[in-house]
This record gives structure tokens, C-alpha cells and sequence, in this order.
């Protein structure tokens, strides 16, 4: 299995921008900026929610939402606020909001096949 990182940036409320390599997990359901990159672009908790790390622990983490800058597409996402150490990760919600799909065989981001039914 590969791994596979985009740069991108965010943007909080107030208009400041971090650029941050994130990443690309499609086994996560949220993105997570880590402490430094939330701290920097001035966002607050919105709520908290349970998550199940890959061991098996529960953590409960705040989250947040901010603007996503990648370079096949922008828009708005919900976003896990890291703790300290924490990496960015690029989670399905955020791909699917941008109309992306990870192709896991030759690692790229490619447009989602959209559907109107």
C-alpha cells in the first residue's frame, strides 16, 4: 500500500491561510488539521465527536469547520482539530465535498463520477 500526500491549503473565518501536506486517507472520515495549523487560522471548536483509531481506542476530539484549497478544487469542510503531534489528514468527507475520489492504484485524486438520479 502506498502513501500518498497533496499539499492544499486552509482558510479560517477571518481569512488566515496555511499551507499544509496533507495526508490522503480514505479510511478517514474526517480531515484533521493538526494544533499548530488550527491555532494559526483562528478556529474555535464547534462541537465533539467520538472517533475509533486504528487500535481500537476511542478518543473524543473537537471539530470545527474550515475552506480547503487543493488544487482540483475549494469548498468548505468539516474538520477534526488535532492535538499536539497530530498529522494532516485529507478524510472522505472533504474528497467527496470537492467531488474527488482517491485512486488507490496509481495514487492521484481524480473528479468523483456524479450522479443525478
Amino acid at each position: 500500500m502506498g502513501i500518498t500526500y497533496i499539499e492544499g491549503v486552509v482558510r479560517g473565518p477571518a481569512g488566515k491561510r496555511e499551507t499544509v501536506n496533507f495526508l490522503v486517507d480514505s479510511g478517514a472520515t474526517y480531515s484533521l488539521l493538526p494544533h499548530p495549523v488550527w491555532q494559526a487560522i483562528e478556529l474555535a471548536p464547534k462541537r465533539k465527536a467520538n472517533f475509533i483509531l486504528a487500535d481500537g481506542t476511542t478518543v473524543t476530539r473537537d471539530i470545527s469547520e474550515c475552506y480547503f484549497i487543493l488544487p482540483q478544487g475549494e469548498g468548505h469542510s468539516p474538520v477534526i482539530l488535532g492535538e499536539p503531534g497530530d498529522e494532516a489528514l485529507l478524510g472522505v468527507v472533504t474528497l467527496e465535498i470537492l467531488g474527488l475520489t482517491f485512486n488507490p492504484f496509481n495514487r492521484t485524486l481524480q473528479p468523483m463520477r456524479m450522479l443525478l438520479i
